[in-house]
């Protein structure tokens, strides 16, 4: 047992060294280069009671391989230099029979989750934070004094929350049944699988004798249960609208363009690739000339994927599109043909693989709502940039001379012509719009996902469904139905996996458009009613 081991060295810890003392009693030290590993655990618990930032540097130089004995003294190889555990002080040259102090894994992680243990009481947030985040089951009983010494002395509600945890988790091993239902009390208050493991041993029979425990446990299980449950909700809701966010603006251009012209565009996707390529362009020129203000490069790709979306956009209406109105097959083999030139040529300036684009450090963690459910903010501002961009279309559309001709087109392109609205350069710049749109969400879809020439053709399908689900040149439309197929797919994807999931979606939109052609909005105009 461990426990006998322990107990001299814990006096000696407790006792033999002076609060505020500037080096460590050597008695601490001597276990840590004992044969068996038992007595090098015990030394390091005894070692962690003592506290202090001596110790700290002690476990820290064990854990990396660094700590030496010479005649049962305990020696810190600091590479150029050997200096003394105990009282910190230099050799003047070093012994003739130093020896390295080796240890296995299993000590290894004891001394690593003593030293987690000891960060708890650094003067850093972030360290605590990530300290307490560490420690998971290497605290033991015996060290619960220093876990609670932690606990009075922390005043960040997050820290102490992750602690209360640890140390309820730590009571769970007690021989005391008193602990242990507190320790079960407590775990109820948390939403994570492993307080669920947890939690689910203590019910057991098997694992835990008492009775009063074990109904205390069920109980405090069914509250995590429910409290995950909540927190897969939230997960697959939110992974749903971000998911959509990405299909209404892939989908937004193409209700624009679809509406207007008639034209299926099987390049749509590719003219996301160019947004998202363009995003890699400016971070890799941030990086090579602006390295200071690397964070935002993410604004300044925003009229650089916009601008080189809309480029290829008119380049494809001015050179194929405008001479294929009203042939919608010879349409849909030229585009599909397009977008194995863009493909290509992807390919051919920036290579085959996949590449990175890196968020920003301002997009980086989450907001966590529970335990289990934390919303990252890479996610949360492409949902937001989604909202932006369908105001500044709805906009557009509805407060602008150019909007209120693309509107006109749209209802009757005949009688536009007759009054005078130039309906082929509306067509031109409705094109580059819709491009355009595209490749802001290309840039948006590089900052949750790897960047690759194919990237495209992942979307085209799920644009198509949401153009058409939502209604011909509906705004309103698109916007229900590409949230709407995005949450949908995500919980899906949950009871039946990804590519069923996929296939259930399509075969939902089929059989709606059968039953409602004109999709959730109907197009409006005079010639829609003829």
């Amino acid at each position: 047992m461990l426990l006998p081991r322990l107990l001299p060295l814990l006096a000696l810890a407790l006792a033999a060294r002076p609060a505020g003392a500037a080096s460590l009693d050597p008695a601490l030290l001597k276990g840590l280069a004992a044969e068996d590993s038992g007595d090098k655990i015990a030394a390091i618990r005894a070692l962690t009671l003592a506290g202090g930032p001596e110790a700290a540097t002690v476990l820290q130089a064990l854990a990396d391989d660094r700590l030496q004995v010479s005649r049962e003294r305990i020696l810190i190889d600091e590479g150029d230099r050997l200096r003394d555990a105990a009282t910190g002080e230099p050799l003047a040259r070093a012994p003739g029979d130093v020896e390295a102090i080796t240890i296995n894994n299993r000590v290894r992680r004891v001394a690593e989750g003593s030293l987690a243990l000891l960060r708890l009481f650094d003067a850093s947030r972030s360290v605590r934070a990530q300290a307490a985040e560490a420690l998971g089951g290497t605290v033991t009983p015996e060290l619960l004094p220093l876990l609670e010494r932690a606990l009075a002395e922390e005043k960040v509600r997050a820290i102490r929350e992750t602690l209360e945890i640890v140390r309820a988790r730590t009571q769970l091993g007690s021989s005391e049944p008193a602990l242990r239902l507190a320790a079960v009390k407590a775990l109820g208050a948390g939403g994570t699988l492993a307080v669920r493991s947890l939690l689910a041993g203590a019910a057991d029979p098997a694992g835990e004798p008492d009775a009063a425990v074990r109904k205390a446990a069920a109980a405090s299980l069914a509250a995590v249960d429910r409290r995950l449950l909540l927190a897969d909700a939230v997960n697959r809701t939110f992974s749903g609208l971000s998911l959509g966010s990405i299909l209404l603006l892939a989908a937004l251009g193409l209700a624009i363009t679809y509406g207007i012209m008639g034209v299926i565009n099987m390049a749509h996707g590719e003219l996301l690739m160019i947004g998202a390529y363009a995003g890699y362009a400016v971070q890799s020129l941030f990086r090579a000339r602006f390295p200071g203000g690397h964070d935002w490069y993410v604004v300044a790709a925003i009229p650089v994927a916009f601008g080189a979306a809309f480029v290829v956009g008119v380049a494809m209406e001015r050179a194929v599109i405008r001479h294929l109105y009203r042939r919608p097959l010879e349409s849909l083999l030229a585009t599909w043909g397009l977008s194995l030139v863009l493909i290509q040529a992807a390919r051919v300036s920036f290579g085959a693989q996949n590449v990175q684009v890196a968020n920003p450090s301002w997009m980086s963690g989450g907001v966590t709502l529970l335990p289990s459910a934390v919303l990252p903010w890479n996610r949360l501002v492409i949902v937001g940039f989604s909202l932006a961009v369908l105001a500044a279309t709805w906009l557009l559309l509805t407060r602008t001379r150019l909007g209120m001709f693309v509107r006109a087109v749209t209802q009757n392109r005949a009688m536009a012509g007759c009054v005078g609205v130039p309906t082929s350069r509306v067509d031109t710049l409705a094109f580059g719009l819709g491009a355009g749109i595209a490749g802001l969400g290309g840039l948006a879809l590089s900052q949750i996902s790897n960047v690759g020439p194919e990237m495209g053709q992942l979307y085209i399908v799920d644009s198509f469904m949401v153009v058409v689900l939502g209604g011909v040149g509906q705004l309103a439309g698109a916007v229900l139905a590409a949230l709407g197929l995005g949450v949908a797919s995500k919980f899906l994807e949950g009871v039946t996996g990804a590519v069923v999931a996929k296939i259930a979606v399509l075969a939902f939109v089929v059989v709606f458009i059968q039953r409602r052609p004109q999709g959730l909005f109907a197009p409006k105009g005079r010639a829609v009613e003829s």
